[in-house]
């Protein structure tokens, strides 16, 4: 399936000289959505994996669905203050700022194998957050996996210590 046909390109957003790549035509096609997961499941059949962790927003939509084909958990990365409970919390830095993810303590065990699943590479930094939480948890991480990475990012170079998979490649 030629899945680079179902992502909408929106030029100019959400800033001149951005091509955003929106995965929302795509989700919305379910046999596309469907076979897009089955396509990520087969990229990583050789890993074990006890537990997949997403951050938000749309790690969800690619994890989870992802951890269910696979009979695997799945562990939210949510943005600081959005889990109740004890949490762990890791900050990163953006273009314009800082900002905070978030996981919750009892999420993963130690040595438990844990996949990070996400719609998209770009500059790797809600990526080696989420990496980094899992160990301070005592996780070991498997590998990253994404619907999409924009290679020209140069997101893979802050994840070389672990395996990095993607489905498509801009």
């Amino acid at each position: 399936m030629d899945f680079k046909s179902y992502i909408r390109v929106i030029p100019d957003f959400p800033q001149p000289g951005i091509s955003f790549k929106d995965i929302t035509t795509l989700l919305k096609d379910g046999q596309a959505y469907q076979a897009s997961i089955a396509a990520m499941k087969d990229l990583v059949k050789d890993k074990q994996i006890d537990l997949i962790a997403g951050p938000e927003a749309r790690g969800f939509v690619v994890g989870a669905p992802l951890a269910l084909s696979i009979g695997a958990g799945f562990v939210p990365i949510r943005k600081s203050g959005k889990l109740p409970g004890d949490t762990i919390e890791a900050g990163y830095n953006l273009e314009y700022g800082k900002d905070k993810l978030a996981m919750h303590r009892d999420a993963i065990q130690p040595g438990q194998k844990v996949l990070i699943a996400d719609d998209l590479l770009a500059t790797g930094g809600t990526i080696s957050t989420s990496i980094d939480l899992v160990r301070q948890l005592g996780g070991e991480v498997v590998g990253a996996l994404f619907l999409i990475e924009l290679s020209y990012l140069n997101g893979r170079d802050k994840l070389k210590d672990i395996d990095v998979f993607s489905l498509l490649t801009y």
